[in-house]
């Protein structure tokens, strides 16, 4: 992964990561037809394929990694915290309830 960031990146410290042929940054519109084609080439068959898919995963992945909610929200660069906890798939489970985890941290006796 890192490998493709460098290789689009090509050395610029400035500017977008992803542009089109003309050095212009890549619009939603480019950004969906390419992610289609390579997800074809991957053999991906996702009826609605679109680039926010990858944005989804990646704040998905840190909260079920168990990366605090507010280093979440900025890196993906959420002005409001409510808006990264509707990608938190867990935030129902009973382990991961503030009174739970209050209850379990009294108990412990620390």
């Amino acid at each position: 992964m890192a490998r493709a960031i460098d290789t689009a990146v090509d050395g610029r410290e400035h500017g977008p990561i992803l542009r089109n042929t003309y050095g212009v940054r890549v619009d939603r519109h480019a950004a969906t037809r390419r992610l289609k084609i390579l997800a074809g080439r991957a053999g991906i068959r996702i009826a609605r394929m679109h680039p926010h898919m990858l944005r989804h995963t990646f704040v998905t992945t840190m909260l079920d990694a168990g990366v605090r909610l507010r280093d979440v929200q900025i890196a993906a660069r959420h002005t409001d915290p409510r808006t990264t906890m509707r990608y938190d798939r867990a935030r129902k489970k009973l382990d991961r309830h503030p009174y739970w985890i209050l209850a379990a941290f009294m108990a412990s006796g620390t």
